[in-house]
């Protein structure tokens, strides 16, 4: 994790819902900045208490800088900056930059027909995440981003989704628009006239001569933007692939998220997509061999109970007991799954196993806390 954090300049955390990816990405990005890099986390939907543990009130579309001064550290080389992803603002921008000229932007921006699908496309988080990326990336400007993957219910929609705005605009209705260099009036004559003309003339009918007006002008101006969503597609599709990136899938020590775990090692396989670790949250790490409770702490406990009523000492080791058992039986039980995930990991993967700590993770402290034991694998357990 040390030589992907320090050389990488593309981590890509990928999994299923609720096992921490978005704690992870924040961790990463803090341990890189302490490296002395310059560092972005893009997050999609993080927490309240995690933007608190940043030191900011909330998240925006804008880059903004964490103060690192509460790490404790003494000097902080790097930098830390965060962003969550508007989807919203990211698609105006990405038409504003695909735009030939202010005139085209205004057109396609206050046009009808792409306001009405614009909820639908923005709400994909998915491909407006690949669309960011894409913008953070190519700037330049950071030595490392770290990207915090939407919780999918599909888990391939976040790796097929460069490409869905291109298979969009490649549609064959696209492709008709795109060899018809027409402007408004002349497009709706031909939609009034063509072999469609039936369809058009209903549309019209019920929606009003604006509505097709809308259609014509809509696609006009989409088709100069063809071109710029296929550049973008192929471009995100390399980075994806590129030896500077890596993908590390985020799971948890329980059935399903193991499940999800295993579908993107074979996934990203069958891509060709640098894969170097797996890392699992929340694990329940216990020695199986630690002494009895009463044994160990038979006599301190007398002597620090002697004030209250009798066997409360006993009362209070026994539940000692029990709960390290409960523990060592969980460790053991995510034992038994973790070796079934070893078994699907390749040569050069790593498996990580982060400790299931008291609380949550609440402050840069926290996030430090969980970078340590991410850095730091050999203190973590002997037994997996």
């Amino acid at each position: 994790m040390k030589d992907l954090i320090k050389e990488k300049k593309l981590l890509i955390c990928v999994g299923a819902g609720g096992v921490g990816k978005t704690s992870l990405s924040a961790t990463i990005g803090l341990q890189a900045a302490i490296m002395g890099r310059k560092v972005l986390v893009l997050t999609i939907d993080p927490a309240k208490r995690l933007a608190n543990s940043l030191g900011l009130n909330e998240f925006g579309n804008e880059e903004t800088k964490i103060d690192l001064s509460a790490t404790g550290l003494q000097e902080v080389e790097g930098e830390l900056w965060a962003m969550m992803l508007d989807g919203q603002k990211t698609f105006n921008e990405l038409i504003e930059n695909l735009a030939e000229d202010e005139e085209t932007r205004r057109r396609i921006l206050e046009n009808n027909i792409y306001q009405g699908i614009t909820d639908t496309i923005v709400g994909n988080q998915e491909y407006m995440a690949t669309e960011k990326l894409y913008d953070v990336v190519s700037s330049g400007r950071y030595d490392l981003v770290v990207l915090d993957t939407p919780p999918v219910k599909n888990a391939l929609d976040f790796l097929d989704s460069p490409g869905r705005m291109a298979r969009f605009v490649d549609k064959r209705v696209m492709k008709w628009f795109l060899t018809t260099k027409v402007k408004k009036k002349g497009l709706l004559n031909r939609l009034l006239n063509g072999t469609s003309s039936a369809l058009f003339r209903l549309l019209g009918y019920i929606f009003g001569q604006d509505f097709l007006e809308d259609i014509a002008v809509f696609f006009v101006n989409f088709r100069d933007l063809y071109e710029g969503f296929q550049e973008r597609h192929s471009a995100v599709e390399k980075i994806f692939r590129d030896p500077e990136t890596a993908f590390l899938i985020v799971c948890a020590p329980h059935d399903p998220a193991l499940e999800v775990a295993n579908f993107f090692l074979k996934e990203l396989k069958n891509r060709n997509m640098h894969t170097p670790a797996v890392i699992v949250n929340q694990c329940h790490i216990a020695d199986y061999d630690s002494p009895d409770p009463q044994e160990f702490l038979a006599e301190e406990a007398a002597n620090l109970m002697q004030d209250l009523d009798s066997y409360t000492d006993s009362t209070l080791l026994a539940r000692m007991k029990t709960a390290h058992k409960r523990l060592r039986n969980l460790s053991k039980a995510e034992d038994i799954l973790l070796k079934k995930l070893r078994t699907n990991l390749q040569p050069h993967q790593s498996l990580c196993r982060i400790p299931r700590f008291h609380g949550e993770v609440h402050d840069i402290h926290a996030l430090n806390k969980v970078g340590m034991a991410l850095l730091n694998q050999d203190n973590v357990g002997k037994k997996c």
